[in-house]
């Protein structure tokens, strides 16, 4: 029997796991993928906006050489933390269902098709987004052309890319296909950018559509996705096709409540928000908590790492019959 089991490897997850560890409960770690498999679908050249001090776990010091830490740094890093701390993570296991029994749980997993079962005090379900990308729900979605993930722009060298998506994501990957050389064209439903666009990104990408380098198509839907084009459909009813060698869908992702319906946590049909406490994030089953972004529903630019990382201190003072502490604020500026 198990302390508690934590499901999901990324950042908050770990940081929950160093929590637990430190006042002495049996813990054990399970994810789908490698730990922070998160941070590896990032494009390839990434850097973080936060400094690497926000991004640190349980006090071990996160040194890069810049200000601003890259993918390659943070994933150095967190191996570092599963190794220092000692972490007993269980990576390509996938968590497949949570049972309540006996006022426990059992946890049960699967790895390569074997089934396991694990016992366990408390669940922490620590999922992250990063696994349920916004779908668009259309015909092709599914090609082997197309991808809600981006990487970087050499794949695409004199091929045309489309890019869907209206946020910083689509923008950035628009740029960056540009510079490797793709015939680049972004569609958006709506009329402009979302009104969070980084205020140092817009007129790079706005001078790039001036000069002809980049195409901007606003107002249109893709209703349809072939393996040669993507036909769009505008505010007016008007159809229209162009060509796509890849296709881009920087669409964002949503926390899966999967695991937590099926446990019997409420999901608030609105803002897809587990029921919980946000002091001791213990949701409406006993037992039960949430870590990381999960708790944002969603709207995952509540959550980061940034803040995240402190869930782990709250839910262990409820396990503990501790006070809880404050639940950290995180103000995260545009050019922080």
């Amino acid at each position: 029997m198990n302390d508690v089991v934590i499901v999901g490897a990324g950042p908050c997850g770990l940081a929950a796991a160093i929590s637990a560890r430190r006042a002495g409960l049996d813990t054990l770690v399970f994810d789908a993928e490698c730990i922070v498999s998160s941070i590896t679908q990032y494009p390839t050249y990434a850097t973080f906006f936060s400094t690497a001090e926000k991004l640190s776990l349980g006090g071990l010091p996160f040194v890069t050489a810049g200000e601003k830490p890259s993918r390659r740094d943070a994933l150095a890093y967190y191996r570092a933390v599963v190794r220092h701390f000692d972490i007993p993570v269980r990576q390509y296991e996938r968590v497949t269902r949570i049972e309540r029994c006996d006022g426990a749980f059992v946890v049960r997993t699967n790895r390569r098709g074997i089934e396991h079962a694990t016992d366990a005090r408390a669940v922490i379900v620590a999922t992250g987004y990063w696994g349920s990308p916004n779908r668009l729900g259309v015909p092709g979605e599914d090609l082997a052309h197309v991808t809600h993930a981006y990487h970087e722009g050499h794949y695409a060298f004199q091929q045309n890319a489309v890019v869907v998506g209206g946020g910083n994501s689509a923008a950035e990957a628009a740029l960056d296909l540009w510079r490797a050389g793709a015939r680049v064209t972004l569609v958006h439903f709506g009329p402009t950018f979302d009104k969070k666009i980084k205020p140092w990104v817009l007129p790079d990408f706005a001078n790039r559509v001036a000069e002809g380098s980049i195409t901007a198509i606003w107002n249109n839907r893709v209703v349809e996705i072939g393996p040669e084009n993507v036909i769009l459909r505008s505010t007016d009813g008007s159809a229209s096709a162009i060509p796509a060698d890849h296709v881009f869908l920087m669409t964002g992702f949503a926390p899966s409540v999967d695991l937590l319906r099926q446990v019997g946590v409420t999901i608030d049909s609105a803002t897809g928000i587990p029921r919980h406490d946000p002091t001791t994030l213990e949701t409406d089953v006993p037992g039960v908590f949430i870590a990381g972004v999960v708790n944002a529903g969603y709207d995952a630019n509540k959550v980061f790492i940034e803040n995240g990382r402190f869930h782990g201190d709250q839910i262990v003072a409820k396990l503990l019959g501790k006070p809880a502490p404050a639940p950290a604020k995180i103000s995260r500026d545009l050019d922080s």
